[in-house]
């Protein structure tokens, strides 16, 4: 009788709308497709240009085999640093990785903008995974930035030395655990798109074999991660203690409908989910990773963690603080609003006494985190929106700004500090015209993206009462303009040197077609989402609800 009654019930054929998880898949199979081509192309034997450093498996060995490749680099002549005359058969394989991560960012984009346009969100795999317009906002930002990155890596990494097909391969591969993140509906979901953007970063900013300091930021890096990691996992343990589930509409519901017994657990499990994810936007105090790793990581790749890392992890802080765990914003707000404070007061601060310009700009992702926070404090739509502006704002801005970096850094990545900015203006007109835009924009000044986005998150913070916050702010960016003031300054009023003019003349660092459009790019969008954001300002309210 059950067999007969089991055999008369409809079965529903499950289904996944594999069209709109494009924005997840195209970079996922593109990073697994590009990885088994490149694995069957020999690499090039011999040579200085295509020499690499030999695979090691312990710390104290690759540390060893670093040390003794920068000792002979250094004995070595340079003839041609720029990389603007390497051969052939050595810059087609790096132009190829670059074509390829750019066509799959751009195929992903595409996708994004095809699934815009429908009225229903797509939602895979129970429901776990929801491509709704914040998702698909946040990846048109990270799928944005590697394609507006990924010009600049042929002349890069044959130039210091990185290797650019397993650099492009973990680019790939990062972007699609970024939009798994954006599109998480389950706390373990979120964990899982974390951990392989994580790992991809991890060994991305270790990448640079040649430099001690990349081997310090991805270990670094990785032990802190792994630590903030575990405070994640026992958030989301506490949490589900709680509430009984992981999935982010079911604690909403949860929390809208019931009491809660174990109100304790609860507050525990989200300060801990706080630890986590603050950690992986830099905030302070949990920022100390941030400089090291973004200093000492391959540019491109600090490039990439100051834009499409850091809009995941503010998109996570979306998902876990505002949509679910919106009813109890009275029990974190004011801890978020502790760590924009800090996380504004260090980054500013610490930013104006550097005399490395790439670790300005480390310090300066940490203050515009700061202004993030602000807006994900408001715990409305309006300060949803304000954050996602922000973070399609400052994307081109970082990527444009550590670009400009990366064509000065010289032939190991290391020549960053203000001496090297030292009388650009006179030597490179255009190239300085372009960082002063791009740090004008930081600053805030108007016309720019900058000035948008800081007025959009501080009237955010106005209208949700946290006044103290939005002055805080306010001063935060006055502080922060005297670091890039300080930059300006020396690319306009101080006189290069002689020895400034020997390694001009022993690097000359050649600007590329790639990295030369990159910057105008970033500079172009940044003028115009400043002279025109009327735009930007209407999809990010769009994906915002308003």
């Amino acid at each position: 009788m059950m067999g007969t009654v089991l055999a008369q019930l409809p079965v529903r054929t499950p289904s996944v709308d594999w069209a709109g998880l494009l924005p997840v898949l195209l970079p996922a199979a593109g990073a697994l497709v590009w990885l088994m081509v490149r694995s069957l192309v020999p690499s090039r034997p011999g040579g200085r240009a295509g020499r690499r450093a030999k695979q090691v498996h312990t710390g104290e060995a690759v540390a060893r085999a670093a040390r003794e490749r920068s000792e002979q680099e250094r004995e070595e002549p340079r003839p041609d640093a720029s990389g603007s005359h390497l051969p052939a058969q050595v810059l087609v394989p790096a132009v190829l990785d670059a074509v390829w991560t750019f066509a799959v960012a751009v195929a992903g984009l595409v996708s994004v903008a095809v699934l815009w346009q429908r009225d229903a969100d797509v939602e895979a795999f129970g429901g776990q995974l929801v491509m709704d317009r914040i998702a698909l906002f946040v990846a048109a930002v990270v799928l944005g930035s590697v394609a507006l990155a990924a010009p600049t890596l042929p002349r890069y990494c044959r130039r210091v030395g990185v290797a650019s097909a397993e650099l492009c391969v973990l680019a790939l591969l990062a972007a699609a655990g970024a939009v798994v993140m954006a599109g998480a509906a389950d706390l373990i979901v979120l964990f899982l798109g974390l951990e392989t953007m994580s790992i991809a970063a991890y060994v991305m900013a270790a990448l640079n074999l040649r430099r001690l300091e990349s081997l310090e930021a991805g270990l670094k890096y990785f032990v802190l991660g792994a630590f903030s990691t575990a405070f994640l996992l026992f958030g989301i343990a506490l949490v589900y203690g709680a509430t009984g589930t992981t999935n982010l509409d079911g604690i909403a519901g949860y929390l809208d409908t019931y009491i809660v017994l174990r109100d304790g657990m609860l507050l525990a499990g989200l300060a801990m989910l706080l630890v986590g994810l603050g950690f992986k936007v830099a905030a302070a105090p949990f920022h100390a990773w941030a400089p090291d790793t973004y200093v000492g990581a391959p540019t491109p790749v600090t490039a990439l963690m100051a834009s499409a890392v850091k809009a995941a992890g503010f998109a996570a802080l979306i998902r876990v603080f505002v949509e679910a765990l919106g009813t109890r914003a009275d029990d974190w707000r004011p801890a978020v609003f502790a760590l924009a404070c800090a996380t504004l007061a260090v980054g500013s601060v610490l930013a104006a006494v550097q005399s490395d310009a790439k670790r300005i700009l480390a310090y300066s992702s940490i203050s515009h985190a700061g202004f993030i926070l602000v807006g994900v404090q408001a715990a409305s739509d309006e300060g949803v929106a304000a954050v996602l502006f922000y973070l399609a704002a400052y994307a081109p801005v970082a990527v444009g700004s550590f670009t400009v970096v990366a064509v000065l850094s010289g032939q190991r990545d290391d020549r960053t500090g203000l001496d090297t900015l030292a009388g650009l203006g006179t030597r490179r007109p255009a190239l300085a015209l372009g960082l002063t835009i791009l740090l004008l924009a930081q600053a805030g000044v108007p016309f720019t993206s900058g000035f948008v986005a800081k007025f959009s998150v501080i009237a955010a913070a106005v209208e949700a009462r946290s006044y103290w916050l939005a002055v805080v702010a306010m001063v935060s960016a006055v502080v922060a303009a005297f670091a890039y003031l300080r930059v300006v300054v020396a690319m306009y009023f101080r006189d290069p040197g002689d020895e400034a003019d020997t390694a001009e003349q022993a690097s000359k660092p050649a600007i590329g077609i790639g990295a030369g459009a990159v910057i105008v790019v970033a500079v172009l969008l940044t003028v115009a989402m400043g002279v025109v954001p009327g735009v930007l300002e209407s999809l990010s309210s769009t994906a915002a609800g308003l």
